[in-house]
């Protein structure tokens, strides 16, 4: 199969990339390389479109918030319209589902908004693993660097790697319908919880603000009916790479 990827080098990218390079043929694009989509060349003739690329992150969102629709909407824009008669599966947020909440949440229900046929809205949930952003609560967690937690928040954590099999699933589902889906673990854990999981008691506690959801956790009816599920555990995975 031939695949164009967008953000080929961002966290998800990156990751998705070194599982589909020895399955599929890969046409790859990123501002990293070059190839910014506002203006790039998409010339290209493949089979399906995984489009990643585009800002994340609420809060940055909330004080860029032109930033965030010009790299999330406009560029989602000129991928629909030139591959509208592909297969797409592009990356949503699980923030969409409360889209008034900030700038980055609106984007991606916009996104989805306008998604043609034949495309799928993938709703990641908390997404973790190798290459992450350092200003992530995984990340710091594992460098014992949490300054403060939301102690009336729960997450839904998921490792890339489980993404991405979910998208390599994605590829061979032959439906055309439009779609929008969640890909998580299904199950979530408190903020609090999960520090004291890893015995950190001394912290700063807060209450969330009313920018972010409390509670992200995915509906898996649509991959679980396919055959998928998650492998990797999060707390396992935080007691393996955690910084004592």
């Amino acid at each position: 199969m031939k695949i164009l990827l967008t953000g080929s080098e961002g966290f998800i990218g990156q990751n998705l990339k070194t599982y589909l390079q020895d399955r599929h043929q890969l046409i790859c694009l990123d501002k990293k390389t070059g190839n910014d989509l506002v203006t790039c060349n998409l010339d290209y003739d493949v089979d399906v479109v995984i489009h990643l690329a585009g800002l994340s992150g609420v809060r940055d969102s909330l004080d860029n918030p032109t930033e965030y629709w010009i790299n999330n909407v406009v560029t989602t824009h000129r991928i629909f319209e030139k591959f509208n008669n592909k297969k797409i599966l592009y990356a949503s947020s699980s923030t969409a589902k409360e889209p008034w909440r900030n700038p980055y949440a609106m984007s991606k229900y916009y996104m989805e908004t306008i998604a043609p046929e034949n495309s799928i809205g993938m709703r990641f949930t908390t997404v973790y693993g190798p290459g992450a952003r350092e200003s992530m609560l995984i990340p710091r967690l594992l460098r014992n660097d949490v300054p403060y937690i939301n102690v009336d928040h729960t997450r839904d954590f998921i490792h890339v790697n489980d993404i991405a099999t979910a998208i390599g699933l994605l590829l061979l589902y032959e439906g055309t319908e439009k779609q929008v889906i969640d890909i998580g673990t299904g199950k979530s854990i408190n903020l609090l919880d999960l520090l004291y999981e890893i015995n950190i008691k001394k912290i700063e506690k807060k209450i969330g603000t009313v920018f972010e959801r409390k509670d992200n956790t995915a509906q898996l009816d649509f991959l679980t009916k396919m055959g998928w599920k998650p492998k990797t555990d999060l707390i396992n995975y935080i007691k393996e790479n955690y910084d004592n």
